[in-house]
């Protein structure tokens, strides 16, 4: 799958999330969407996500943009001693 595919598919994923949370109280759709993604996605999904989030959050929802400020930012990959990232 290309960078491309899995990033409109990362944004469809989260915006379905998203579209879940519409119809439960307001005051539960952003803590919603954070906890479903903490809980469920893997870190390598939540680093990809924030690169999208970090470069602008082109094609989110507005309620992801608001939720990300509450999912847990995986740690960077740590490159071995001697090597140097490609």
């Amino acid at each position: 799958m290309s960078h491309d595919e899995t990033a409109a598919k990362l944004v469809r994923m989260a915006n379905q999330i998203a579209t879940f949370f519409k119809s439960q109280p307001e005051a539960e759709r952003v803590p919603g969407i954070a906890t479903h993604i903490n809980k469920f996605w893997e870190p390598r999904m939540r680093r990809h996500f924030f690169e999208m989030i970090d470069a602008g959050g082109e094609g989110f929802d507005p309620l992801v943009m608001e939720a990300a400020a509450r999912i847990r930012r995986p740690a960077e990959v740590a490159q071995p001693e001697g090597r140097i990232p490609a």
